[in-house]
């Protein structure tokens, strides 16, 4: 059991909702992973749809990159819809 992966699991809990990260799991696969997910976070019908990930393929921003990496890109207003302009034949957008 030293050897297995841990796995982070994402269950969605009803058909057009988004998955949520609901904890992790440790496996040897992710067969075995998917098995060991159900068992612990849907055993009362609670989920329609489980994702494991190798918490090794996660990559995530660092908590000190917050300002830099989430700051608007005010400068570039070419993001903006007001930008561009429509053609005649979809005016009433």
């Amino acid at each position: 059991m030293a050897d297995w992966t841990l796995f982070e699991v994402f269950v969605r809990s009803k058909h057009g909702l988004n998955h949520k990260h609901v904890g992790s799991v440790h496996a040897a696969d992710a067969t075995m992973a998917l098995e060991n997910a159900r068992e612990l976070y849907t055993r009362r019908s609670e989920g329609v749809s489980i994702w494991v990930v190798p918490a090794e393929q996660i990559t995530a921003s660092a908590g000190d990159e917050k300002e830099p990496f989430f700051d608007p890109a005010d400068d570039k207003v070419y993001r903006h819809a007001s930008f561009y302009k429509l053609p005649p034949e979809v005016d009433q957008m």
